[in-house]
C-alpha cells in the first residue's frame, strides 16, 4: 500500500507542474481552496483571528509549494549560523507524521514516531532544544519555559501558521519553482505567489535551492523581497545504523538499493547516481512513512541500502539484521554568504551576555 501511495504522490507532483488536462480538471477545487485560505488570511490580516508574539525573535522557515523544497536543511543551516553569531537558538515544529499530539520536547531518546522525522533530524544534527506541537505558539512557550536561555526561535515549516507572529520569514523554493503556478490541488501552491496582498510583517527573504548541474528556478517576487541561492550536494560521508562512517566513494562498486521515504525520492536517487553510485533498485515510500513500511524492503539481498538522514532517524531504533548494511548520506547546503548577512541585519542582534 505504501509503495502504491508513493506512486500516486509522484504522479500528482508531475501533474501539478504542467497546465495539462489533468490539472485543469482540478481547477474548481483549487478555486475553493483559494477561497477558504484567502478568507483565513484576511481574518488574520484584519485581526479578526488573533495572532501571538513570543518574547524572543522568531524566524519562520517555510515554503509556498508542497513536497520537499528544502525547509529542514535550511533550518539546520540557519540554526548553525545563529549559534555562531552569538545567539542561543531553539526550534519549534509541527512534527508531521507523529503519533502523539501533546507538546513534546525532542530528546536523544525520543522516537521519530513520537516527534516526527524532521524535528528528530534537526535535534540530532544541531543539538539545540526542539519542541513539537500543532500549535507552534504553545510549542514556543514550552521551549522557553524549559530552556529560558533561548533568545531566538526558528519555526520549521510555519509559513502558513499565521497565529504566530514572526520577525523574519524565509521562503524556500527548489528547482520546481512555482510548478504550474496554480493552487492546490491543481498545482503545487499552498497560497498565491507572489502574494496579492501586502504582508503585515516585513518582506520575506527567498532562498532558491538547486542541485549541481542545474540552475536556480525563476520565481517572481514581491517588491523589496531579496532573493538568494543555495546549492545542494550530498555529504561525502555515509553512516550506517551502527554508527560506522565511511567515505561515500567506498560504496562505489557495491550492489546498492536506494530507499527513500521523502517527498521527492527521485531527486535523492539522482543525486546518488551523480556521485558515481549505481542503484540496482529504487524503492520510493511516501513522505513521513512509518518505520514498519521499510521492513518488507529490507529483505533484498543487496550488499547495501542507501537512504537519506531523514529515513535513518526512523530506522535507527530498528533491531534488524540489515542494520549494518543501511547507509545514510546527509545533504549539504552551500548558502550565499549574503543571505546570512541579511538575516543578521534583519534581526536585532543577540543579547549581550555577562
Amino acid at each position: 500500500m505504501s509503495a502504491a501511495k508513493a506512486r500516486i504522490e509522484a504522479r500528482w507532483l508531475a501533474l501539478a507542474q504542467r497546465r495539462g488536462t489533468g490539472a485543469r480538471l482540478l481547477l474548481p477545487l483549487a478555486g475553493l481552496y483559494g477561497l477558504v485560505t484567502g478568507v483565513r488570511r484576511w481574518l488574520y490580516r484584519t485581526k479578526r483571528l488573533p495572532s501571538h508574539r513570543l518574547p524572543v525573535p522568531v524566524v519562520v522557515v517555510g515554503n509556498v509549494v508542497v513536497g520537499g523544497a528544502g525547509k529542514t536543511p535550511t533550518t539546520i543551516a540557519l540554526v548553525r549560523h545563529l549559534r555562531s553569531a552569538g545567539w542561543t537558538p531553539g526550534v519549534v515544529s509541527r512534527g508531521h507524521g507523529r503519533r502523539t499530539s501533546a507538546p513534546l520536547e525532542v530528546l536523544s531518546g525520543t522516537a521519530a514516531a513520537d516527534c516526527g522525522d524532521e524535528p528528530k533530524l534537526i535535534h540530532q544534527t544541531t543539538g539545540v532544544p526542539v519542541f513539537v506541537s500543532s500549535d507552534r505558539i504553545q510549542a514556543g512557550r514550552c521551549l522557553l519555559a524549559a530552556h529560558p536561555e533561548t533568545d531566538v526561535i526558528v519555526c520549521d515549516d510555519g509559513l502558513q501558521h499565521l497565529a504566530m507572529q514572526r520577525d523574519l520569514s524565509i521562503v524556500v523554493f527548489d528547482d520546481r519553482g512555482m510548478g504550474n503556478g496554480w493552487l492546490l490541488p491543481a498545482g503545487l501552491l499552498r497560497e498565491p505567489w507572489p502574494p496579492h496582498a501586502t504582508p503585515s510583517g516585513p518582506p520575506p527573504l527567498v532562498l532558491r535551492q538547486f542541485r549541481v548541474g542545474h540552475v536556480p528556478s525563476r520565481v517572481p517576487t514581491p517588491p523589496e523581497t531579496e532573493v538568494f541561492d543555495a546549492r545542494r550536494t550530498l555529504a561525502g560521508v555515509a553512516i550506517n545504523l551502527e554508527g560506522r562512517r565511511v567515505p561515500l566513494s567506498d560504496l562505489q562498486g557495491r550492489t546498492l538499493v536506494g530507499l527513500a521515504g521523502i517527498a521527492r525520492p527521485d531527486v535523492f536517487f539522482g543525486m546518488v547516481r551523480s556521485e558515481g553510485l549505481a542503484l540496482v533498485k529504487e524503492i520510493s515510500l511516501p513522505d513521513h512513512a512509518p518505520p514498519a513500511d521499510y521492513l518488507p524492503h529490507l529483505q533484498h539481498d543487496a550488499q547495501a541500502f542507501i537512504c537519506t538522514e531523514k529515513d535513518a532517524v526512523k530506522l535507527m531504533g530498528l533491531h534488524h539484521p540489515a542494520a549494518a548494511r543501511i547507509w545514510s548520506v546527509g545533504l549539504e547546503l552551500a548558502v550565499d554568504d549574503a543571505f546570512f548577512a541579511t538575516v543578521d541585519a534583519r534581526l536585532p542582534g543577540p543579547p549581550k551576555r555577562p
